[in-house]
């Protein structure tokens, strides 16, 4: 059993910036973001949606839709910058070094291939496999992910299984090589509880037998309490706030990441009391503050706020705790 973190870099995303094509020009979706994932580790990625979360990882396998591109950045994946590579050799990462998941099964499963087929298909090409071989594999993998009669899952297209199992065949399918990164891209979103469970407890003991890395982007922060080592928030394109996730949770800097965390439900809540809630909407691309981005719903916004950008600060001198926030650097500097 593997489930040691370590202080090495596994992947290393610096400044990156990300613009769409608009009838108005180039629009800024996601501004200046820094990320870092270390070996052995997991990351949350949390934030409402639009928020720049699917694009940034789908943007290091090339994998961003028409008329969206990278105008500025690095990304460096265990010592290889991403961003330099040919096509021919980030074919070779992509579903090899790092597995995607991605949001919706249905629509990411080919519909007219049997199941067996997609899974057997990268190890044919990543690890050149004869067919006998890679469909040995892939019953292996099945079962892994807890499917039940593994052989005769196979012979299944996309629409003959559950929410639930076709889900666990995009998690095979990101396994099949073992990745040393997997990027899971919301997949729970559209599962009952009841499966969510499920499937945040297998990628747990996956990692835990593999020894790999995960990025498990999500906007639901109740999700990852228990699954994450460390969180990063995203807000309109930005981090702005990095740090572990059990010092997130009992002492968030942020005041965007304080409106998520009081946004969840409690049991100690009175039956009859409301929600709190973050007052606004985030600022349209290409539509964005001058100053901090979150400042038009801040209720502690201040002057500087809406002139100048934050940038991540270390919170009371622990680097592993970073906020981009004036008021809290403030408060830090008065206290």
């Amino acid at each position: 059993m593997i489930n040691a973190t370590t202080n090495e870099r596994l992947l290393d995303v610096k400044d990156l910036t990300i613009e769409i094509d608009t009838r108005r020009g180039p629009a800024v979706v996601v501004d200046g973001i820094d990320l870092y994932v270390n070996k052995g580790e997991t990351l949350g990625v949390v934030g409402e949606s639009g928020c720049g979360k699917s694009l940034t990882m789908l943007s290091l396998m090339r994998l961003l839709p028409n008329k969206i591109k990278v105008t500025k950045g690095s990304a460096t994946f265990d010592g290889r910058d991403l961003r330099k590579m040919s096509n021919r050799d980030l074919r070779k990462v992509r579903g090899g070094d790092v597995g995607f998941v991605f949001q919706d099964p249905m629509t990411s499963l080919n519909p007219v291939m049997r199941i067996g087929d997609q899974i057997c298909e990268p190890l044919i090409y990543h690890r050149k496999m004869s067919k006998a071989d890679a469909r040995a594999r892939a019953v292996e993998l099945l079962r892994l992910v807890g499917i039940p009669g593994p052989e005769e899952r196979l012979m299944a297209y996309p629409h003959e299984l559950s929410g639930g199992m076709r889900q666990r065949v995009m998690i095979a399918i990101g396994l099949a090589c073992n990745p040393k990164l997997l990027i899971a891209d919301e997949p729970t979103t559209a599962l009952d509880v009841t499966i969510q469970a499920q499937i945040v407890d297998l990628v747990k003991d996956l990692r835990a037998k593999l020894g790999m890395s995960v990025v498990w982007i999500t906007h639901d922060l109740a999700l990852i309490a228990g699954l994450v080592d460390r969180v990063a928030v995203l807000y309109a394109g930005t981090v702005v706030e990095d740090a572990p996730v059990d010092e997130l949770y009992a002492r968030p800097s942020h005041p965007y990441t304080r409106g998520l965390l009081s946004s969840i439900p409690k049991l100690s809540d009175a039956p009859a009391s409301r929600l709190s809630s973050i007052g606004g909407t985030p600022p349209e691309p290409g539509r964005r503050p001058k100053g901090c981005p979150f400042a038009p719903r801040c209720p502690l916004a201040e002057a500087i706020c809406h002139e100048r950008v934050p940038r991540l600060e270390p919170v009371s001198g622990n680097s592993a705790h970073r906020a981009a926030c004036f008021v809290v650097q403030r408060m830090q500097e008065a206290a």
